[in-house]
């Protein structure tokens, strides 16, 4: 075990965990990103009358929002239009300056794909301070420990909180500036170093459906986007069968069957199930039991079929991008953690090199894996230790 991550370990679990204090409400918040869902989020903030910063290095995304009229949700969630960088009235203020923009913020969002929250978190590293909450939002498998590895390498040495939460509150359309969002199902979220279940009630108000976990090897285990949006964007054609209604030839599919949940099919939900069954033992051995049946995966990361709560289809560059960030954000890690646990994943594996074909990368060595951060494949006993140690949570 390498001694670096030994020593980060310790660090981590000697961290203070639990508290008793009463849910804070945090009033200043900041989101790295100009996204889709950074502006969601911001907009979610904004609505719940927090003073929100947004963080971006691009230029043109800061543009679009300055020069648009804010922005406009609809649909579900906190109906209204959202200024931005409006002096007279309650605006998102943009910036282009990291350091500015996590000064004095109690609550920290990291959004994007899994390689911008990991520059994010490095980054970071330089800036944080103690009591900030940093918020995975998707975390996926691990996020949090990777994020805790990267801060510390970069010379964190402050008592912050790292929030993994596996999945926003809505999902949502985009038309120009307007977002119509549609409910997301309940979704586990958890703090590291654990016991800090306080932190989670503030947050409520911005992540209305999170449902607290023990810990962040519970929630990283518990993340089923890999297994549900892979297999579901990249397996299409007249050999698989999708979930829409089947409609006489020469006819149109309605518009409201257009959606993520219709493309699931039998042949998919079979290999779905195969790579559930997977990741059910592989958590088996690091001690975490009771994973989600596989219809309450696919409700978590597909939406459902029709009407509110569905998740829609993404546009082919939105799903490639889906595709890789699930799994080297998801995938991988669970194949990572097989290789210590000695659990064949042969589904798992064969989705990864799948989506790398497809992608034409290589993104098993791209993608989260415990071996990165000092975990030594093959001795199972340590990681389930280190990990433990490191989430701040016995079971």
């Amino acid at each position: 075990m390498d001694s670096g991550f030994q020593e980060f370990a310790e660090a981590v679990a000697a961290r203070p965990r639990a508290s008793h204090a009463a849910a804070p409400r945090f009033e200043r918040v900041t989101v790295l990103g100009g996204g889709a869902d950074a502006q969601m989020l911001c907009a979610l903030c904004l609505a719940e009358g927090a003073a929100v910063t947004m963080f971006s290095a691009y230029g043109a995304e800061l543009d679009a929002l300055r020069t648009g009229h804010g922005i406009s949700l609809r649909g579900a969630g906190p109906v209204g239009n959202y200024q931005v960088d409006q002096a007279d009235t309650p605006s998102i203020a943009t910036t282009a300056e990291l350091d500015r923009a996590v000064a004095g913020a109690e609550v920290i969002f990291l959004t994007g794909p899994v390689h911008k929250q990991r520059t994010y978190a490095m980054v970071l590293a330089d800036h944080v301070r103690d009591g900030q909450i940093l918020v995975l939002a998707p975390g996926r498998s691990f996020g949090a420990a990777e994020a805790a590895w990267l801060l510390r390498v970069g010379g964190a040495t402050a008592d912050y909180t790292i929030v993994e939460v596996q999945g926003l509150p809505y999902w949502f359309r985009v038309a120009g500036n307007q977002f119509h969002l549609s409910a997301a199902a309940t979704v586990k979220a958890a703090t590291l170093p654990a016991g800090r279940e306080t932190v989670l009630e503030g947050l409520r108000p911005f992540l209305p459906n999170i449902e607290p976990a023990i810990n962040t090897v519970r929630s990283s285990f518990d993340d089923g986007s890999g297994l549900v949006e892979v297999p579901a964007l990249l397996l299409g054609g007249p050999a698989t069968v999708n979930g829409l209604p089947a409609i006489p030839d020469e006819a149109v599919a309605l518009p409201e069957n257009d959606t993520f949940r219709a493309l699931i099919g039998p042949q998919h939900e079979a290999i779905m199930g195969a790579m559930a069954d997977e990741r059910r033992e592989v958590a088996r051995r690091f001690g975490v039991r009771d994973l989600p049946a596989l219809a309450d995966w696919q409700e978590r990361h597909a939406g459902v079929l029709k009407g509110e709560g569905s998740r829609p289809v993404p546009a082919f560059g939105e799903a490639q991008k889906i595709v890789r960030c699930a799994t080297i954000g998801s995938l991988v890690p669970l194949v990572s953690a097989a290789a210590i646990a000695g659990v064949p994943v042969p589904a798992t594996e064969s989705m990864v090199t799948l989506a790398g074909t497809v992608l034409g990368a290589d993104l098993g060595p791209a993608g989260r894996r415990l071996e990165t951060i000092g975990i030594d494949s093959g001795a199972i006993e340590d990681a389930r230790r280190l990990l433990d140690d490191i989430a701040g949570g016995a079971r």
